[in-house]
């Protein structure tokens, strides 16, 4: 769990770190919406899908994000792999363009089970890397700025944008530390003789037990810290507030945000216009 990436601000003084932040979470919105756009063909899925894997691996990278802790921040993916397979292998589709990849006894397995499982797989971890993109280059203050930015509108109608902005960067800030007390509390437990791993099912929702409790406790001791902390130090989200530091657009950021609407509008082009470059190439279309 301490490996567990995502949430984790890397603090360095990288080309991604310096973007706005309002221009990293309106590119993360779009390179999720160009993520799970359906293209008619497994050739045009899995090309579009690779470029905006190796895009998000290029981003991380450039963020100074490990690739080991990128690795284990996925390893429990793995269990999705083997779930979806074995769901498509017993419930194929209607329609498998792939054709028959054995028979074994009149039961027939598809090409197609394992296609699907890939893109949907494919689809997860890029999604996962990307959101490790926003949230490893981004403080805390300045999501919640950016956030608050974009509901600015919304204050017409009364809507609490400071306060809702405010919510979602703490829920953020405090995943990995969520995570460390959760290691924590299973290292305490497991030297008190609590088994997490081995032993029936029964014994397994006692372990648990063990572990939840705990942690919803050392949790609502954190948020009234949290809470008596902001409340002595003044803060009052119905005020209007001053910043220390105000953020403008510079041109890094306007090439990003033309990058990535560009980027968007070719997937949103080749969905329309049903092209299959691999059968243009002159590769037989999957």
């Amino acid at each position: 769990m301490k490996n567990f990436a995502l949430g984790k601000y890397v603090p360095f003084d990288s080309l991604v770190h310096r973007v706005d932040p309002r221009v990293k979470i309106f590119a993360t919105i779009a390179l999720l919406v160009a993520i799970f756009l359906p293209q008619e063909t497994y050739s045009m899925t899995f090309l579009v899908e690779g470029v905006l894997f190796l895009l998000a691996l290029t981003l991380l990278f450039i963020s100074h994000v490990r690739f080991r802790d990128i690795l284990l921040s996925l390893r429990s993916l793995w269990f999705l792999v083997i779930f979806l397979l074995v769901i498509y292998i017993v419930v194929p589709k209607k329609e498998n363009v792939l054709g028959i990849a054995w028979n074994l006894n009149g039961w027939i397995v598809y090409w197609d089970a394992f296609a699907e499982a890939g893109k949907i797989v494919l689809r997860l971890v890029t999604m996962i890397m990307v959101t490790m993109v926003l949230t490893a280059t981004t403080k805390p203050l300045d999501l919640t700025y950016a956030l608050e930015w974009y509901m600015t509108p919304l204050k017409v109608v009364r809507f609490p944008a400071a306060e809702v902005a405010m919510t979602v960067s703490i829920a953020l800030r405090f995943i990995p530390t969520l995570l460390e007390d959760a290691s924590r509390v299973m290292k305490a437990q497991a030297s008190r003789g609590v088994d997490f791993e081995h032993g029936r099912l029964w014994q397994k929702i006692t372990g648990l037990t063990a572990l939840i409790i705990p942690l919803f406790v050392s949790s609502f001791l954190r948020s009234e810290e949290l809470a008596n902390a902001m409340e002595c130090r003044g803060y009052d989200p119905r005020k209007k507030r001053t910043r220390y530091r105000t953020f403008r657009l510079h041109v890094r950021d306007v090439l990003g945000l033309l990058l990535v609407a560009a980027i968007l509008a070719g997937v949103i082009v080749l969905l329309a216009m049903h092209i299959d470059l691999f059968a243009l190439w002159g590769i037989h279309a999957l």
